[in-house]
C-alpha cells in the first residue's frame, strides 16, 4: 500500500478528474472506487468524487497492493530465447495480452509463463508476477520477465535509472523530417478519451529517438528504428502520430490499414545488465512473417 500526496494546480476539477489526471497509471473508474472506499482525502477530510478542487488543495491518495488473483497455468506457446535462474527474455506474438485484469484472468502472457516456468509464482504474489515492462497487445517482440524478488528489483532499477535499452522497427506514413531526430512531448491521458493516450501539457515527461531506416513505396512509407527513452504508455505510437506519420496499422492513433492486419511495431533489440555480476546482454529479435510480408510486398511495389 502507497499513500501519494499531491497539490492541486487548478480550481474547478472534479476530484475523480483530478486524481485521475496526476496519476495516469489511475483510471477516473478506479479513482472513483479509491473516493468511494475513503481512501482519497481533499484537506484532511473525505469527499464526494464530484467536489470540485480548489488550486492550493491537499488531496491524499492511498493506493492499496493489488488484488491477488488465482492465476492458472495454460499451455501457451511461447517463444523463449533465453532463460536462467534470474529471469526469462521471450518473444511476445501479436495478440497475446501481457497480464491479467480483473474479469479476464486468463489467456494472458502470464499464465503463459506459469506453465513454461512454474517458479514464477514466487515473486510478491501479484497479479503481474514477474513482469516488469509491457509490449501491446498487438505489439509483438522482446520483453524479459524476471524470476525472483533480486531480479525483478534489479530490472526495475535498470528501467527507471534508463538503463535498459529497446529498439523497436516500425513503418509509418510518409518519411518523417528530420530523417533522424528526438521526439520530446509530455503524455497523459487523452482529454476526450480516457482510454487514449496523447501529447498535453501537463502529461509525464517522454523522449523517443527515430531514425529512417528506409523508404518504401516512393516515400508514401518509412521503415523506422525507434528508441524510447521514457517508457510511457503508448509512447511511440503517440508520440508518432504527433509527429504526423502515425504507424501503420495503428487503428487507435491513426487508421487501419489493408497492409497488416495490426499495428507495424516490433521490439526489435533488448539490453540490459545481468541481475547476478552486471554484465550487459543484448537480445535480438528479426520481425515476424506478418510483419516481414508486409513490408515485402510494399518494397516489391
Amino acid at each position: 500500500m502507497r499513500t501519494l500526496s499531491l497539490t492541486a494546480d487548478r480550481s474547478g476539477e472534479r476530484l475523480d478528474s483530478f486524481v485521475a489526471r496526476r496519476c495516469p497509471e489511475l483510471s477516473r473508474s478506479y479513482a472513483g472506487r479509491l473516493i468511494d472506499e475513503g481512501l482519497v482525502t481533499l484537506d484532511g477530510r473525505q469527499a464526494k468524487r464530484s467536489e470540485r478542487v480548489e488550486a492550493g488543495a491537499t488531496v491524499s491518495i492511498t493506493i492499496p497492493p493489488p488484488e491477488t488473483i488465482d492465476l492458472a497455468p495454460e499451455d501457451i506457446p511461447l517463444t523463449i530465447i533465453y532463460q536462467d535462474g534470474d529471469l526469462i527474455v521471450l518473444d511476445k506474438p501479436a495478440g497475446l495480452t501481457v497480464h491479467p485484469a480483473p474479469g479476464h484472468p486468463s489467456g494472458t502472457l502470464v499464465n503463459a509463463l506459469l506453465a513454461a516456468c512454474p517458479d514464477l509464482r514466487g515473486i510478491a504474489g501479484t497479479i503481474r508476477p514477474g513482469i516488469v515492462h509491457r509490449l501491446d497487445k498487438d505489439t509483438s517482440g522482446l520483453m524479459v520477465v524476471a524470476k525472483n524478488d533480486r531480479a525483478q528489483r534489479s530490472l526495475q532499477r535498470q528501467l527507471k535509472d534508463r538503463e535498459v535499452h529497446k529498439t523497436y522497427l516500425a513503418l509509418v506514413h510518409g518519411i518523417p523530417k528530420p530523417r533522424e531526430g528526438l521526439i520530446e512531448a509530455p503524455i497523459g491521458r487523452h482529454p476526450k478519451n480516457r482510454k487514449k493516450m496523447a501529447v498535453v501539457a501537463d502529461g509525464r515527461d517522454a523522449s523517443t529517438k527515430y531514425r529512417v531506416r528506409e523508404e518504401i513505396a516512393g516515400g508514401r512509407y518509412s521503415l523506422l528504428e525507434v528508441q524510447p527513452i521514457t517508457g510511457r504508455t503508448h509512447q511511440i505510437r503517440v508520440h508518432m502520430a504527433a509527429l504526423g506519420h502515425a504507424t501503420v496499422g495503428d487503428a487507435t492513433y491513426g487508421r487501419r490499414s489493408a497492409v497488416v492486419e495490426r499495428q507495424f511495431l516490433h521490439a526489435h533489440k533488448l539490453a540490459f545488465a545481468m541481475p547476478l555480476g552486471g554484465r550487459t546482454v543484448e537480445f535480438v529479435s528479426p520481425l515476424p512473417a506478418d510483419l516481414r510480408e508486409a513490408l515485402r510486398r510494399l518494397q516489391s511495389g
